[in-house]
């Protein structure tokens, strides 16, 4: 039974709205995250906006050439990359945006770069996994064990009952 799962970067902190990755991991390039970025500084031309990045490439991708035999080393450095977690919020803005306007810039970034992303405002549930965290589903709730366990299941005689300790008359 898997018992892990973090709610943290998965609601929009510092902005009024949010771009968060909605299928599955994945590792997206700095490239990818700059295209995005340019896109929505390309819509949002001319209004008073910040823009909050919650994703940094930090992670340095090295290849070697495709029909090189195995050894000889790491190969060359390739570029910067990050690795975005399910339900990871990726960028914010705040400021003078109406919400129809934030979200389709949200939308324009999100077609240039890899995965499904969906539109966060502030005060949306926090999400564990694929679960959001709302109407009294708590992180210590997915955590516990459906159902139960004794602690002597290890036992396979059932412990005896319990005896009054009064006499019987």
């Amino acid at each position: 039974m898997p018992t892990g799962g973090s709610s943290r970067g998965t609601t929009v902190i510092w902005g009024d709205y949010g771009l968060r990755m909605k299928d599955h991991d994945r590792r997206v390039s700095a490239d990818q995250l700059k295209t995005g970025f340019e896109t929505i500084q390309k819509r949002l031309r001319g209004m008073k906006y910040k823009f909050y990045p919650r994703v940094a490439a930090n992670i340095g991708v090295y290849t070697s050439g495709n029909e090189q035999r195995m050894g000889k080393g790491k190969g060359k450095f390739d570029y910067w990359a990050a690795r975005v977690a399910v339900n990871r919020i990726i960028f914010e803005l705040k400021g003078d945006l109406h919400e129809k306007v934030a979200r389709e810039a949200f939308r324009l970034a999100a077609a240039k770069m890899p995965g499904l992303y969906e539109f966060v405002k502030k005060g949306d549930p926090p999400m564990v996994g694929l679960t959001k965290l709302q109407n009294g589903v708590t992180l210590e709730s997915l955590k516990r064990a459906r159902r139960e366990v004794p602690l002597n299941s290890g036992n396979k005689t059932p412990p005896p009952p319990p005896q009054d300790s009064a006499p019987a008359q």
